[in-house]
């Protein structure tokens, strides 16, 4: 932008010091900043017939005063005003809370417009804006600002206002004629003044797509330089492994890969080959065999003489994968290591010996492999599994430890396809959107809480067949926040409903070595019955687990839902899944009702993306999603595609490199350091 939208908001007539500090809560220090502060709604002032005004809308009516107003005091502070205007020949009543300061600008047969809450069968409006005379059909659209601490959407109005009026000759023109041309774009400027001061519903949506899409076009641009200046930099690491060897080693594994991993498993091994570095994400389904693909790919590393690192969330992860893949490597030459915040003293010391001197091929931790006493011998290929829970810092601080190694990232939580290209721009994308041959649809069911002692009965009959259950509860302890039920109730309420069976406890509070002999005990089956909080989201396979009740099921969001579902299901008995919940909102139904109906992770992703937004559905923001104004990943997406396909026509463009229209792009790829590569992840 201008240097003269980079002043500080200070410049404007009264926004004085202290102002000033609490506009920087905003995140608003400079002109183009409060520019670049968008509505995040608009208040619709238009006057509509009196015939089509809905129950509780808030409305606008404009009418004559036919009475003098009534002012009745409650207190020293507060009154209720009352008056009656004709509106269309009809007699309504206009009610104004604490304003009976305004008594006498109410004239008798003056026109007046108002605007509040509507109540259909009496005739009446409770007043939040009033203005004296006739509508004004510039302001019909009033725009609504992301407001806090002493700022109100008011002041805000009158400074947005003021910095279009004094700067918006400064509004630079960012994208091509070409692009404004072809997509029928208003300029920057007049998007600007559209957006703040929409005189119409047209104006307003061509302004808002034109912003979306620069938005989105500028980060595409910068993803796609990004890769190109990676791929340009960096030779990466090329393995050089045995095709035979490994195409004998997925002969031998004891079951049969899907159709969806063998392709996943080729892309995978195609990247490995490639001397460019692999930057992959992969995406599956619960149960859809990720690891498998992983275990492959580390098994190509390690016959090429390169090590790998597999870094997970949790312990109880780790573990997990540490017993599985030394089964699948029991009969080859592989060794696998584990380092956890467990791993400590002498054994940490060996452990660390191993694999700076090689030993270690596969090394499975959680944030421990990124200490400073972690000191690799020839790391080629780096793993993150639920990569979204690691921040951008943590996943380099891996890769660094080895010379440009190959990465791939690993996510159970399912994107929709055109979303994760389009999101993670700099990453290629394979999906196993195949489940295992055999495996029996979970069944499940919506259950209210007075339905439990019914639904003990079910678990008690399913553990008389020798089957096991999940009871997952919200909270560990009681709370006086949340009426939630919490595990240690559910626990003792459970212990004495099944007195002859032994009920685990498991929480995130419990120290290390109790979470194993809990999840030791639950796995073995010498217990039968596990309730828990979400800790078993991840990393545990019980394969004679046949039942999932999951309490207030409605405070979970549906991807996390899906997550702990999927963990049962994973043996040859018919599964269920119970959701205890009584949902008082239409998301927490809307919720339930997704759950019985689908058992399609890419679905219910999609639904989640609706009901959540994508700030919750990818975690923090150190998830990577990027912090857009005004665009939506969600509601743009076809926006997002657009933007990314044009972003990758310009970059192979000699057009983008030379042509005078393309100067400003330029200019923003180089200021932002995406052509030298300057991005953590």
């Amino acid at each position: 932008m201008n240097g003269m939208l980079q002043q500080p908001v200070s410049v404007l007539n009264g926004i004085g010091d202290e102002k000033e500090k609490e506009l920087h809560g905003l995140r608003i220090h400079s002109i183009a900043d409060l520019l670049e502060h968008f509505p995040f709604r608009y208040d619709n002032h238009e006057v509509l017939p009196i015939a089509e005004l809905r129950h509780d809308d808030r409305v606008t009516i404009a009418g004559t005063i036919q009475s003098e107003a009534s002012v009745r005091y409650m207190g020293k502070k507060k009154s209720r005003m009352t008056v009656r205007m004709a509106v269309e020949n009809i007699l309504v009543t206009a009610v104004f809370f604490n304003r009976a300061f305004l008594k006498n600008k109410l004239k008798h047969g003056e026109m007046v417009t108002i605007t509040g809450k509507w109540d259909k069968h009496r005739l009446r409006i409770t007043v939040q804006d009033f203005q004296q005379g006739a509508p004004d059909p510039s302001k019909q659209l009033e725009p609504v600002y992301p407001a806090g601490g002493s700022v109100t959407v008011k002041q805000l109005q009158r400074h947005v206002n003021s910095a279009l009026h004094n700067y918006a000759p400064y509004i630079e023109e960012t994208l091509p004629q070409s692009i404004l041309t072809k997509y029928k774009l208003p300029a920057r400027a007049d998007a600007f003044f559209y957006i703040h001061q929409p005189k119409t519903k047209e104006q307003l949506k061509h302004a808002r797509r034109r912003l979306v899409y620069e938005e989105l076009l500028l980060f595409q641009l910068k993803m796609q330089a990004f890769k190109r200046a990676e791929r340009m930099a960096s030779s990466g690491t090329s393995h050089h492994f045995s095709a035979e060897k490994v195409k004998t080693f997925m002969q031998e594994l004891p079951f049969t890969l899907t159709g969806a991993q063998n392709r996943v498993i080729e892309e995978v091994l195609r990247d490995m080959r490639d001397p460019l570095k692999m930057n992959r994400l992969l995406q599956g389904d619960v149960g859809s065999g990720k690891t498998v693909v992983a275990s492959i790919a580390m098994y190509a590393a390690c016959i090429g003489g390169s090590q790998s690192a597999l870094m997970v969330p949790t312990e109880i992860l780790a573990e997990q994968h540490q017993q599985s893949l030394r089964q699948l490597f029991s009969g080859t030459e592989v060794t696998v290591e584990l380092l956890t915040g467990s791993t400590k003293g002498k054994r940490r010391g060996e452990i660390n010996t191993r694999i700076q001197s090689g030993e270690a091929d596969i090394v499975i931790g959680t944030h421990a492999l990124i200490q400073e006493d972690v000191h690799f011998h020839k790391l080629g290929l780096v793993i993150t599994d639920e990569q979204h829970r690691f921040g951008v810092n943590q996943r380099r601080i891996l890769r660094d430890k080895g010379y440009e190694p190959d990465v791939l990232f690993m996510t159970a939580t399912p994107i929709p396809r055109t979303l994760a290209i389009s999101v993670f721009g700099d990453m290629d994308v394979s999906m196993i959107d195949e489940l295992p041959a055999g495996r029996k649809p979970i069944e499940t069911h919506w259950a209210k809480h007075d339905m439990f002692e019914r639904v003990l009965a079910f678990i008690r009959k399913e553990i008389n067949k020798g089957r096991q259950a999940y009871v997952i509860c919200p909270l560990i302890e009681e709370s006086d926040k949340l009426d939630v039920q919490n595990a240690i109730d559910v626990h003792a309420q459970l212990q004495s409903y099944f007195t002859s069976l032994p009920v685990g406890l498991m929480h995130g509070r419990l120290p290390a070595e109790e979470k194993e002999t809990v999840m030791e005990d639950f796995a073995k089956a010498r217990t039968k019955v596990l309730v828990s909080t979400t800790v078993v989201e991840v990393g545990v396979n019980v394969p004679n687990a046949t039942i999932m009740v999951i309490y207030d099921a409605d405070r979970f969001g549906l991807a996390q839902l899906h997550q702990l579902r999927g963990r049962v299901g994973r043996g040859e008995h018919q599964s269920y899944c119970i959701l205890l919940s009584d949902p008082k909102s239409e998301t927490g139904k809307e919720r339930m009702r997704i759950m019985q109906e689908t058992e399609d992770g890419f679905k219910i992703s999609e639904r989640d993306l609706e009901l959540r937004g994508p700030g919750d559905f990818f975690g923090r923001k150190q998830s990577g999603l990027p912090d857009f104004k005004i665009a939506d990943v969600v509601h743009d997406y076809r926006a997002l595609e657009t933007a990314r396909q044009d972003a990758a026509d310009l970059m192979k463009s000699e057009a983008f490199w030379s042509n005078d229209e393309y100067a400003y792009l330029r200019q923003f790829l180089k200021d932002t350091g995406a052509l030298a590569g300057e991005k953590l992840d």
